[in-house]
């Protein structure tokens, strides 16, 4: 899988790897823990949903990854190059590595897979030199699309889940804080290494600096905060009735990400998986699918959504214990507006200010383009590089918004809507 030499890859590139390996496995020994505890406990309920949190996270995780490798072995210059790739997919024909990926993906081993071999291949591009850099990024593009799956598949509910027992219970237990810590980690490091590799679509983004990696983290965590916390209130109240509210809105969402048309995966069936992943990001945050006219669908989701969440508050305010939550009640919901109205000023801040304004070239009708390959400028005089991870590729092609830039470099001034 050559990409040839459109980014670099450096030290920190593969110590985001490692830290990102390292906060995996602390998020998931922290579930074990919590586990572990409501089972010692006697709370068999709690227990078993925390592992089905686990598991269903780590299932959709696999059958990603699956299908993602059963799409790359089958490329045409896709070549093993590290010793892990090696003994699991060099060496036969592409049905013994299918047979042997499969076997791997069962176990629930395909994401540290993708971690070890990532580690492995960016040591041999950034210590040894032996590689080029190109097959490291790609890994570790699609280790950011998992690592942001996860987060919102396992750590944001497994936090609304803890915020709950604790609002319920009126009391907080250690490991109930761990477990909050190790999801707030988790999604901080989500959303700080997929803006971070969005960035790497850019040629000049060394340019760009770290001020907008922090003002797009704090944004959405800002944003982020309050959709749990609404979601953990109602439950507080009404659990019986969070699923149903869960289904039917996720069941609308994902009608909305059909009818946005996505294009991120290789097949059919990939691509619904795909979109009952994006509808469940949904549920907590905004996540840009599909170019043009994103300012629009940003405006209805941000709406929308925040009519959901004052009908849940004001649902949880009404029907509360005002003995038991008089003394908190007015400064948790002042706490929750000011977050959300904060993240909304940050995000306009962002786009305002921090989001770069890139050109794509224009081809004509009927002219065969690679979808390997995705340009990328910040002006039109600017070198053209190609990045082959098309996914990560078509992420950032949504992410960021654009002008059509006819040969001779010249803007036709049209601009699409930022991507908000």
């Amino acid at each position: 899988m050559d990409s040839g030499n459109s980014c670099d890859y450096s030290w920190v590139d593969l110590v985001f790897t490692v830290l990102g390996v390292c906060t995996f496995l602390f998020d998931l020994g922290a579930d074990l823990w919590v586990a572990a505890e409501f089972y010692l406990y006697g709370d068999y309920f709690w227990f078993g949903i925390v592992l089905s949190f686990v598991f269903v996270s780590s299932a959709l995780l696999q059958m990603f990854s699956w299908f993602w490798y059963k799409y790359d072995t089958k490329l045409e210059n896709f070549n093993p190059q590290t010793t892990t790739e090696t003994l699991l997919l060099a060496n036969n024909d592409n049905g013994g590595r299918c047979d042997r990926l499969k076997l791997v993906h069962v176990f629930q081993l395909g994401f540290l897979l993708r971690y070890v071999t990532a580690i492995e291949q960016g040591f041999h591009v950034w210590w040894k030199k032996r590689n080029e850099p190109g097959h490291a990024i790609y890994l570790t593009h699609d280790l950011s699309m998992l690592r942001l799956f996860e987060a919102f598949s396992e750590s944001t509910p497994q936090l609304t889940l803890m915020l709950y027992i604790i609002i319920h219970n009126n009391k907080a237990e250690t490991f109930q804080c761990v477990s909050i810590a190790a999801c707030f980690i988790s999604i901080a490091w989500m959303v700080l290494e997929y803006h971070r590799l969005l960035r790497a679509f850019l040629p000049e983004k060394n340019k760009l600096g770290y001020s907008s990696s922090v003002v797009y983290f704090l944004w959405n965590l800002l944003l982020i905060a309050p959709r749990v916390g609404a979601v953990a209130l109602f439950t507080s109240i009404f659990p019986p009735y969070i699923g149903l509210h869960f289904l039917l809105l996720w069941a609308a969402l994902l009608l909305w990400a059909w009818a946005q048309h996505t294009d991120f995966m290789e097949s059919g069936p990939g691509e619904w998986l795909y979109r009952t992943m994006v509808a469940l990001i949904w549920y907590f945050s905004w996540f840009n699918v599909a170019e043009g006219g994103t300012m629009g669908r940003s405006l209805i989701y941000h709406t929308f959504m925040a009519a959901d969440s004052g009908i849940l508050l004001g649902t949880w305010y009404w029907y509360r214990d005002p003995l038991v939550t008089d003394h908190y009640v007015l400064p948790l919901l002042l706490a929750l507006l000011a977050s959300y109205l904060l993240g909304l000023l940050l995000k306009v801040t962002y786009y305002k200010l921090f989001h770069p304004k890139i050109w794509q070239p224009v081809f004509r009708a009927g002219e065969d383009v690679p979808d390997n390959l995705v340009y990328r400028s910040l002006s039109p005089t600017d070198a053209l590089p190609s990045v082959i991870n098309k996914r990560m590729g078509a992420l950032a092609n949504s992410f960021y918004f654009s002008s059509s830039m006819p040969a001779g470099g010249k803007t036709n001034g049209n601009e699409r809507n930022a991507t908000l």
